[in-house]
């Protein structure tokens, strides 16, 4: 039977060469696909151990079904790190497997780098971009969506942007909601920090931006801040990002609190990207991570920090910062959580409408929306 036989199932990969976190994204889609649509062969495939460890363990963990899973190579190339990151060279590995992948029917991705295979000659493929977040940040919408043949979006905020922006067409957009809650909302969660006394948990949750992300300016006048009141609790919980082969001068900053009762840090753990700590924690203390979204599946007091004195005001890639009060310092920080927690009630029904905008949810699960616009793009019918 030669590769292109008709009676050969069409083959879809499921590619993995960022960080872990962007697994919950894209996986839940897998799991409905193999289970809905079984003409079609499933596979995923990642550039290390991790990852690969990491997806069976979810699949283990919601019931899921065993799906077939191998590394690209070759191994030397998997081993090499830049900064001591934990992912090898994403364009590297992707022109070392651009021949192989080229030989899938669909590559559905949660990042935008495996554009870069229409470059290096890979045509057949569809190119499936599952995004993984619904944030507001600009830098998201950009060309490289133009290589894609199928772009998801969470709800009608993210596609209007896409549309509108010239980024993708309308054929090539499909509104399926958020699948990483249908794999969230499966999973038993991850072990919650234990405090020596219950008190209001906050989640400080920079991103890794340079210049956009809290940490750089603020990231350690919060962690004082917290260190020196006991109003609060606190989970150091940023973008998995931004310590990810971190200097050992940055990793040196969280030492004065690595051993308080009141701080539980967290660099990028299970339960850093799996929603334990913004589904437990009570108020959100962050700048412009997407992960506030998934903070305001339940409305609750937020907080943000303009550590590059933006003009946010109306600008849409800002839009989160409607939904609790914005500061242009760390000073009086916990003041200010107090407060905005106190003042939460007005921004209550901007956040409920924020949260619709973001997330076109409905019956009919995210992830099995999103599998049934992949398939329609091979041709095959609905499951």
């Amino acid at each position: 039977m030669t590769p292109d036989s008709p009676s050969r199932k069409p083959k879809v990969c499921f590619l993995y060469i960022a960080q872990t976190h962007q697994i919950l994204h894209s996986l839940p889609i897998a799991v409905a696909l193999a289970k809905g649509w079984p003409e079609l062969s499933v596979e995923v495939q990642a550039t290390t151990q991790d990852h690969l460890d990491y997806a069976r363990a979810l699949l283990r963990a919601s019931n899921g079904p065993d799906l077939a899973m191998s590394l690209l190579g070759p191994q030397w190339l998997r081993n090499l790190r830049f900064k001591e990151a934990s992912t090898p060279p994403k364009a590297l590995m992707l022109a070392a497997n651009a021949w192989a992948l080229g030989r899938f029917d669909a590559i559905v991705t949660p990042e935008r780098t495996s554009a870069l295979l229409r470059k290096l000659g890979v045509q057949k493929p569809l190119l499936v971009y599952t995004q993984h977040g619904a944030g507001d940040r600009g830098g998201v919408f950009e060309p490289r969506l133009r290589q894609f043949d199928l772009v998801m979006a969470a709800g009608p905020k993210q596609r209007d942007r896409m549309v509108e922006g010239g980024w993708v067409r309308p054929e090539n957009c499909a509104m399926v909601g958020y699948p990483k809650f249908d794999l969230i909302d499966a999973l038993p969660g991850s072990p919650l920090p234990v405090f020596p006394e219950a008190r209001p948990v906050v989640v400080y949750n920079p991103h890794f931006h340079a210049t956009l992300g809290s940490w750089p300016r603020f990231g350690v006048d919060v962690l004082k801040a917290f260190a020196d009141d006991d109003r609060f609790n606190l989970i150091f919980a940023p973008h998995i990002r931004l310590f990810d082969g971190a200097s050992q001068e940055m990793l040196q900053s969280l030492a004065p609190y690595r051993n308080n009762p009141r701080i539980h840090i967290d660099l990028g753990g299970p339960a850093a990207i799996d929603m334990t700590y913004t589904r437990a924690a009570d108020i959100y203390l962050g700048d412009v991570s997407s992960q506030v979204y998934e903070f305001l599946r339940t409305p609750k007091p937020c907080l943000f920090l303009n550590a590059s004195n933006a003009a946010w005001q109306g600008d849409e890639s800002f839009h989160h910062w409607g939904y609790g009060p914005v500061l242009d310092s760390a000073d009086h920080l916990v003041d200010a959580i107090e407060a905005a927690r106190q003042g939460h009630g007005s921004y209550l029904a901007a956040q409920k409408t924020g949260f619709a905008e973001s997330f076109d949810l409905s019956a009919t699960p995210s992830s099995h929306r999103a599998a049934a616009a992949i398939a329609a793009k091979l041709g095959i019918a609905a499951a």
